[in-house]
């Protein structure tokens, strides 16, 4: 089921079904072992698409990929706009058990989450 939102400024925006192949965004300065070992992981043949900051969550947003593993730091600051806009749009973010990714903390560091379009 695709969610159809409108932003402030009236242009729609939604996330995708998960396509094949999966489309996936990554930190292209934290590319770590264990992001690659998850992404690795992902049966079907995987596009990388590499972006900066939370412009990852903004591309799951418009449609434009379809998953985002975070498996490194990153700040509550770093995160919190772009995940109220990918949540917006009908997508999610949690961590890698399930758990919702939570904000207001008293450690500014987020554990590693998972952001997707589904």
């Amino acid at each position: 089921m695709r969610v159809n939102r409108l932003s402030s400024d009236g242009v729609n925006i939604q996330c995708q079904t998960q396509t094949r192949p999966t489309r996936v965004v990554a930190s292209k300065s934290h590319l770590n072992a264990e992001t690659v070992t998850f992404i690795e992981n992902i049966e079907d043949a995987i596009e990388l698409v590499r972006a900066g900051s939370s412009l990852k969550f903004l591309k799951i947003a418009e449609g434009a990929a379809d998953l985002y593993p975070r498996l490194a730091p990153t700040c509550e600051w770093d995160t919190a706009a772009a995940h109220a806009v990918l949540e917006g749009a009908g997508g999610t973010v949690t961590r890698p058990d399930g758990r919702p990714l939570r904000y207001g903390k008293a450690e500014i560091l987020n554990p590693h989450f998972i952001a997707r379009a589904f």
